[in-house]
């Protein structure tokens, strides 16, 4: 196994281990809002601490890319790691048991080690570049469904960005009229990771950040999914807009979203 995954996975489970203890005593867990709608919580700060922690441990020169924190560049600026240490806070503090600790680790800017890990279900998403992605040391594969009809899509609804609420509502309104279902669960990284192991056949949101999405997109693609930006390109990680699914289903995905994003 990459040496890196393993000190990532130690990292993972650490932080999972603070997370499932805040959510059993969720009265005394310390929340504010950063912004508009969107909150953070001591647990949040106190997670990332043990990931960075864990991570320093093996690599003191390493630099880091976290929600809570920010940037820190160390000697090594190669090494990038990208943490989000409690995607989903909205459901924590709530005491909706979806969530998940989001770990990428980036080399010379491309994405080499990513993990997902829901310390609820025991879920282990992790993937190597060029070595497939897991689940619990089982392979994971994206669904081969071609067309929109008949499958089952995630999203997540655009509350940071309310102004794009129309756009998003009339390609919503195209994508349901086809499909069978769509799940909003509130953690896009866990979303991106139920693609990679074909438990959702597709996934679009606006306005991610790339703590969200960096450990998913190495799962995608080592499980056989793609991710783009709504134009069909790779600028996902500026934009925050992605569309994710196997290739054929991704066409179909992303003439829908033309349709209404031109």
């Amino acid at each position: 196994m990459h040496p890196m995954l393993n000190i990532a996975i130690r990292a993972a489970r650490n932080a999972g281990k603070v997370i499932v203890k805040g959510y059993e005593n969720l009265e005394s867990v310390e929340v504010e809002e950063k912004s508009l709608n969107d909150y953070v919580s001591s647990v949040d700060k106190e997670a990332e601490l043990a990931i960075i922690g864990t991570l320093r441990k093996s690599y003191p020169d390493h630099s880091f890319v976290a929600e809570e924190s920010g940037i820190d560049n160390g000697k090594d600026t190669d090494h990038q790691w990208i943490i989000d240490p409690l995607d989903g806070t909205t459901n924590f503090i709530r005491g909706i048991p979806h969530f998940a600790v989001s770990i990428a680790l980036k080399i010379k800017g491309r994405t080499e080690v990513g993990i997902v890990f829901d310390p609820i279900r025991n879920e282990l998403f992790s993937a190597v570049r060029g070595q497939s992605a897991q689940i619990n040391g089982y392979r994971t594969r994206t669904s081969s469904v071609p067309k929109l009809t008949g499958t089952l899509l995630a999203t997540g609804f655009p509350f940071k960005q309310k102004y794009n609420l129309e756009t998003y509502l009339n390609i919503f309104q195209d994508f349901f009229n086809d499909v069978a279902d769509m799940r909003r669960g509130g953690s896009a990284a866990l979303d991106l990771a139920y693609v990679a192991a074909g438990r959702m056949d597709g996934f679009w949101e606006f306005g991610l950040k790339p703590w969200d999405i960096a450990a998913g997109e190495l799962l995608l693609k080592e499980s056989g999914a793609m991710m783009t930006d709504f134009s069909g390109g790779n600028d996902y990680f500026k934009s925050g807009d992605v569309v994710a699914a196997n290739p054929k289903l991704l066409k179909e995905m992303l003439t829908v979203i033309r349709k209404h994003n031109a």
